[in-house]
C-alpha cells in the first residue's frame, strides 16, 4: 500500500499544477507562462533559450529506460503469474464439494479460499496484459526516436521536462502492476536467494511451457480485449502521425518547418497527442476501469498532453498565416 500511495500522490502532484495553469485568470498568467516554459521543446522553444535545457534528441533516453524497465516488470510479473496459476486446481474444488456431501465441515472456507485465489491470479494476469501493451508502446517509440525522427542539433527541451519524462516512464509501467509489486519482488528475491544457496547446477530445471504462459491471457474478460483494440487503434494512428512529422524534415540540419497534413492532422494540430490519449484510454478500459492509480495516471496524461497541445496549436497559428482555421488543438471540433 505504501507504493500505491506514493504513486497516486505523485500523479496528483504532477496533475494539479497543470490544471491550475489552465484556469483562465489574469492572476495565474505568470504561473501559466512559467509552466509553459518548462513544457516547451523543439519548435516551440526559442533557439536562444538554452539555459537549463538539454538536446531534444535526449528523448531517446526516455524510451531506452522505458524498454528496459517495462521488460523487467513484464518478465517478472509474467513468470510470477505462471508460477501461481497451478496452485489450486479444479480437481481440488470438486474434491472439496465431494467432501462436503460426505460430511466435511470446512468446505465453505475452502471454496471461499479457492475463489479468492482464482480472482487474485486473474488480476495478476490482467497486469501482465497491460504491461504487454506498455511494452509494445515503448518499443515502437524507441524505434521512432532512432529511425523516424530527425532531431535538429539546435532543438532543445527544458531540463525539468526531461526529468519529468524520466519519471513518467519509470512510474507509468510500475502503476500497471503496483498492487502486486511487493509480492513479485519477494518472489524474485526468493529465486535469487535459491540460486545463491544452491548454485546453478543444483537448481531445478524445467522445460519452458509456452502454452502455459500464453493460455491464461486468452481467457481474460471481454473488456480487456476491447481495451486492447482501442489501444491498437491509437497505436496505429500515433505511428502514422509520427511518420508524417518525421517526413517534414529531410535531414537533421534542416530547421524549417512546414504544415503537416494527412491522417488525424486534418482535424487537430497534435494528433500524436490525441492518439496517446486513446492509447491510455485503452489501458484504462483493459484495467476494468476500477484501479484508482491507473485513472490518476490517465488524468495526468490527458492534462499534460492537452496543455502541450494548446501551446503547439498557438505556435502553428503564429508561424503560418495559411494554417487551417478548422483545426483544433487536440480534440476534433472541440478543443
Amino acid at each position: 500500500m505504501i507504493l500505491v500511495t506514493l504513486l497516486r500522490t505523485a500523479w496528483i502532484a504532477g496533475t494539479l499544477p497543470i490544471l491550475l495553469a489552465c484556469i483562465p485568470s489574469p492572476k495565474l498568467d505568470a504561473f501559466h507562462n512559467l509552466l509553459s516554459g518548462f513544457a516547451k521543446r523543439g519548435k516551440t522553444m526559442h533557439s536562444s533559450s538554452r539555459k537549463f535545457t538539454v538536446p531534444q534528441k535526449f528523448f531517446t533516453h526516455f524510451y531506452v529506460l522505458a524498454v528496459i524497465w517495462t521488460s523487467i516488470l513484464l518478465a517478472t510479473t509474467w513468470h510470477y503469474a505462471y508460477r501461481i496459476t497451478p496452485t489450486v486446481s479444479e480437481t481440488s474444488l470438486y474434491s472439496s464439494i465431494a467432501s462436503h456431501l460426505t460430511g466435511s465441515s470446512h468446505v465453505f472456507s475452502l471454496h471461499k479460499s479457492h475463489s479468492s485465489s482464482r480472482e487474485h491470479k486473474y488480476w495478476v494476469w490482467q497486469s501482465v496484459f497491460m504491461l504487454l501493451l506498455m511494452e509494445v508502446q515503448v518499443v515502437r517509440r524507441l524505434f521512432e526516436t532512432i529511425y523516424v525522427f530527425k532531431y535538429s542539433p539546435s532543438a532543445r527541451m527544458h531540463i525539468l521536462g526531461y526529468l519529468t519524462g524520466l519519471f513518467f516512464y519509470t512510474a507509468a509501467p510500475l502503476s500497471l502492476c503496483c498492487k502486486y509489486a511487493p509480492e513479485i519482488f519477494k518472489f524474485v528475491a526468493d529465486l535469487v536467494a535459491e540460486f545463491v544457496i544452491k548454485g546453478k547446477d543444483r537448481m531445478q530445471v524445467t522445460e519452458f511451457d509456452w502454452w502455459g504462459h500464453l493460455n491464461p491471457l486468452l481467457h481474460l474478460r471481454w473488456y480487456i480485449w476491447i481495451g486492447g483494440a482501442i489501444f491498437l487503434w491509437g497505436w496505429i494512428h500515433q505511428h502514422r502521425c509520427h511518420t508524417i512529422l518525421g517526413s517534414l524534415r529531410e535531414n537533421e540540419e534542416q530547421d524549417d518547418y512546414s504544415i503537416p497534413n494527412g491522417d488525424w492532422f486534418e482535424y487537430v494540430s497534435s494528433p500524436h497527442y490525441l492518439a496517446e490519449i486513446v492509447i491510455y484510454t485503452g489501458i484504462v478500459i483493459a484495467s476494468g476501469c476500477s484501479d484508482v492509480t491507473i485513472w490518476l495516471l490517465f488524468v495526468f496524461v490527458v492534462a499534460n498532453l492537452a496543455f502541450a497541445a494548446k501551446e503547439t496549436h498557438k505556435w502553428y497559428l503564429q508561424k503560418f498565416d495559411n494554417y487551417p482555421k478548422d483545426r483544433t488543438a487536440i480534440v476534433p471540433f472541440i478543443y
